[in-house]
């Protein structure tokens, strides 16, 4: 595999992916996968993208302003222009890769209804939307002759030269240096830093980290969104989602006394905004001195749940519930940040030739709390958009790459044991949902010094340390702001 390349991507989601399907196909472009090319948060999406597409009842004014009330009108007015009026562009490109967004039975695209919407504008394949988008872009990846992918390569950092950067990896306990002339990261999410998440195992904002350390500005990385509908089973780490759709489609939150609750708190009911909703339940959980809490769609018909729903639906039969008659318990968990690596709306950085896409950047789009559906349609527009920029900018790039090698001692010793358990601990108890803010000032006194003991001592550069790393830079960043 060659060291130079013109555009290395950190990140194998749809921002990813796009990205590479969008720039021109004379430059060498290296994707950059931490693990396994599906294990990424895009490939959990479960609802869909939302978006005005052939959609004769609904228009993009309505979409933005939307967005803009999910985000209590805290958003950038000229990305969230942007990301609504390219939004055809773009699903139609999904169309035309094969994406299989499902349909009525006359053949026309389904749209449903999820959370802060006032149109039903969600395109979706069942409730496996990201996994069916991922698989499809990565086909075509796969086929393009000017892209490399290396799977199980962790990103270690990142540094700036003189023709554009060099980026340090970590493979298989071996270190090599890429340079490149451009940039993008699209790491995804930081959901790691707390004990229960909805994200995969790769989301420790590790692009995040690598673009602080840089340079870059790093804005609102406070705005972390909690999905009020997770799966409550209090044991593992990675909670599975059950979809604002299920809600979208007709499904009650209830409380601990088998009672609908959302009426005391938004006229919107179940269809609240995320942030809403999540309150509710804390209130409501405060209130009645219980975390027990169920989603109930009994009263739906069994066969369009089970063909609606099939992933969810075998999730549920796997932990012994049955979505067509069961109370499904749920609770608010992390699933998701609004905040980010700043960027503008080509997607580029303060950093000359850096860009972010997808849920590690920060466009502003969301604002205070992202409305459904909208995070992949981001990833898209943006990726996009820093493709074109970046294809504007190669036609008079110098075909030339500065030597540069990171310092590697394979005989430093490994991190000490904990700091990743605790740093987590420290996130759950002063910054979920309703802030502590006795919690978050200790905790960021004790962040402090693990972030200042990992990026200061001489430890072995490998997986753990990496994202130990990135989890105490993430939690630094997040408290500072809210202290």
């Amino acid at each position: 595999m060659p060291k130079n390349y013109d555009v290395i991507i950190a990140g194998c989601g749809t921002a990813g992916l796009y990205a590479a399907i969008n720039l021109p196909s004379e430059l060498k472009i290296l994707i950059l996968s931490k693990r396994e090319l599906l294990l990424c948060n895009s490939a959990l999406a479960q609802g869909g993208i939302a978006g005005v597409y052939n959609s004769p009842n609904d228009n993009i004014q309505l979409h933005q302003n939307d967005t803009m009330i999910a985000g209590g009108f805290k958003n950038n007015t000229e990305t969230v222009h942007i990301l609504v009026s390219e939004a055809a562009r773009d699903i139609e490109t999904l169309i035309s890769l094969g994406v299989d967004f499902d349909r009525t039975p006359d053949g026309e695209l389904h749209r449903t209804l999820e959370g802060g919407h006032s149109r039903h504008r969600i395109f979706h394949h069942k409730d496996a939307t990201g996994f069916e988008i991922v698989s499809k872009l990565l086909e075509r990846v796969k086929t393009l002759p000017n892209v490399d992918i290396m799977e199980n390569t962790y990103l270690c950092g990142a540094r700036k030269t003189s023709t554009g950067f060099a980026v340090d990896t970590w493979k298989y306990e071996e270190r090599r240096t890429f340079n490149s002339h451009f940039l993008i990261f699209a790491t995804g999410g930081i959901g790691r830093v707390y004990e229960y998440t909805t994200n995969s195992a790769i989301a420790t904002g590790d692009g995040i980290t690598a673009a602080y350390e840089m340079g870059a500005d790093i804005k609102n990385l406070s705005l972390v969104q909690f999905h009020p509908t997770a799966f409550n089973n209090k044991h593992t780490r990675e909670c599975f989602l059950i979809s604002e759709a299920v809600r979208g489609e007709g499904a009650y939150l209830l409380n601990k006394n088998g009672e609908r609750f959302m009426h005391n708190y938004d006229d919107r009911l179940e269809l609240a905004p995320r942030d809403v909703v999540s309150h509710a339940i804390i209130l409501e959980s405060r209130k009645l001195g219980s975390t027990d809490f169920y989603l109930d769609i009994t009263r739906k018909d069994p066969e369009f749940l089970k063909n609606r729903f099939p992933m969810i639906y075998k999730n549920l039969l796997d932990q012994g519930y049955d979505l067509t008659k069961d109370r499904i318990p749920v609770f608010p968990c992390q699933h998701y940040l609004m905040g980010g690596i700043n960027v503008d709306s080509f997607a580029r950085t303060k950093v000359e030739d850096l860009y972010a896409a997808g849920e590690c950047s920060h466009t502003g789009v969301h604002g205070n709390n992202r409305l459904a559906s909208n995070s992949l349609l981001e990833a898209l527009v943006f990726s996009r958009r820093a493709a074109s920029d970046i294809a504007k900018k190669a036609a008079n790039m110098k075909d030339e790459f500065e030597d540069y090698e990171f310092e590697v001692n394979n005989d430093a010793p490994p991190i000490p044991h904990g700091f990743r358990t605790e740093i987590r601990h420290i996130m759950q108890n002063s910054y979920f949902v309703i802030p502590d803010k006795k919690a978050a000032v200790e905790g960021f006194e004790r962040i402090k010094e693990i972030k200042h003991e990992l990026t200061t001592g001489n430890y072995l550069v490998n997986p753990d340390y990496i994202e130990a790393k990135s989890l105490a830079t993430v939690a630094y960043l997040i408290l500072k702001e809210v202290i």
